[in-house]
């Protein structure tokens, strides 16, 4: 398969996962989005918050590349993001909002790029040069894996149910 068609699959999975995200937590309680199935996880609503926040930094990781020469990338500590208030009191709605207008621009951006543009580079200052082809493939993956992680939540948590009963 061509470059140009493997860019389009990924492009449309970024287009789906807000609808894929709502699809997936729609109607789970309060209880179901806060709990946590281990010590070391994080909570179902933690994830969607954490995909918000991620990909809103990708979104502008892209526009510096598209924009600026080799731009820095700075990274972030999304274990202590996950933390702060804006993730453990608002409702998962907001960040699900947020998914929605930013991959209706994410998309049209990728959508946008011709050649070249694919190859442009950014400095991220933990793993070195990052092509936008690269990060086009990681945040569809990112998604993805996000997903599959909630999956298996909501999973535990059914068997923790199952088994107190």
């Amino acid at each position: 398969m061509a470059a140009m068609d493997d860019r389009q699959i990924l492009i449309a999975k970024l287009r789906s996962l807000p609808d894929q995200l709502e699809a997936l937590v729609q109607g789970l309680t309060p209880k179901q989005l806060t709990t946590l199935v281990a010590s070391d996880s994080w909570t179902v609503a933690q994830h969607i918050h954490h995909i918000a926040d991620s990909h809103m930094n990708s979104f502008i990781r892209v526009k510096l590349i598209l924009t600026e020469e080799r731009p820095l990338l700075k990274p972030y500590d999304q274990d202590r993001w996950v933390t702060l208030v804006d993730e453990r009191g608002l409702p998962i709605t907001t960040s699900l909002q947020i998914l929605r207008g930013l991959h209706e621009r994410w998309v049209a951006l990728w959508e946008s790029l011709e050649g070249t543009d694919w190859e442009r580079e950014g400095v991220h200052l933990e793993v070195g040069l990052v092509k936008l082809a690269d990060l086009l493939q990681s945040y569809a993956q990112h998604g993805e894996d996000h997903m599959r992680q909630i999956e298996a939540i909501l999973a535990a948590q059914e068997g923790q149910r199952l088994s107190s009963t």
